[in-house]
This record gives structure tokens, C-alpha cells and sequence, in this order.
């Protein structure tokens, strides 16, 4: 498709989607915390409880650039 293979389509979509998709959850959970008026303290630990799964994300791509060289 548009002269791509699959795996450059995955790897794009992996990449700059689920980045995108990263990005849009930090804005919902800043969203949460001003609408539940959180505070400091509560914005850090909805970010820290919830963005928890994308610092995974981040790390499983440090880990993988870390081991190819």
C-alpha cells in the first residue's frame, strides 16, 4: 500500500500511534484531575497511578535501542 510493506505500516503505527495515543491519555488525566480539583499532590499521583502503563511503553523502548546497540 502507497509502495510500504507491513511491517513499515506496524512499525509506523506503533510508533507514532500509540505515542499519539500516549499523548492524548496524559491530556485526559490533566483533564480529570482540574475537573476533580486534585491539587499538586493528586494531579501527581493520577499521573503516576495511571500513566504507569506508559512508562513501560518508554522504557520498553529504551530497553530495545539499549540492547541492539
Amino acid at each position: 500500500m502507497f509502495g510500504y510493506t507491513e511491517q513499515q505500516i506496524a512499525q509506523f503505527g506503533l510508533t507514532w500511534g500509540v505515542t499519539a495515543f500516549m499523548v492524548y491519555m496524559i491530556f485526559i488525566i490533566l483533564q480529570l484531575a482540574r475537573e476533580s480539583k486534585a491539587g499538586r499532590f493528586g494531579t501527581f499521583v493520577l499521573l503516576l497511578a495511571l500513566g504507569f502503563g506508559m512508562i513501560g511503553f518508554i522504557a520498553k523502548g529504551i530497553i530495545k535501542w539499549w540492547m541492539n546497540g
